[in-house]
């Protein structure tokens, strides 16, 4: 798991039976106190979460978890986003996204 930021999205004219339906969004890792990018922007799956560009996001990179999350059974997928980011804290100090 990971904390990122969505910077875009994707618009698929032919998508895998599995993706149907389902958000594609471009991520990019965060360091999550800081909120400065920390790796390469990414694909990842946005199933029920809802999250758009600029959103802060909790996202899971494993294939088994991400297929479990959407029900599907087999399919391409691995990065899925797990839920929107309010506040990060760590010890004492408290960053907050929204």
């Amino acid at each position: 798991m990971f904390i990122a930021k969505v910077v875009g999205n994707v618009w698929a004219t032919r998508k895998h039976p599995s993706l149907e339906g389902k958000k594609l969004m471009l991520i990019c890792p965060v360091d999550g106190m800081k909120g400065t990018r920390s790796g390469p922007v990414q694909l990842a799956i946005d199933h029920s979460m809802d999250a758009g560009p600029g959103d802060t996001v909790l996202i899971i990179d494993e294939g088994s978890s991400c297929r479990q999350m959407m029900g599907a059974g087999k399919g391409p997928t691995r990065t899925i986003i797990a839920g929107i980011v309010d506040s990060v804290s760590a010890g004492n100090k408290t960053k907050k996204y929204h």
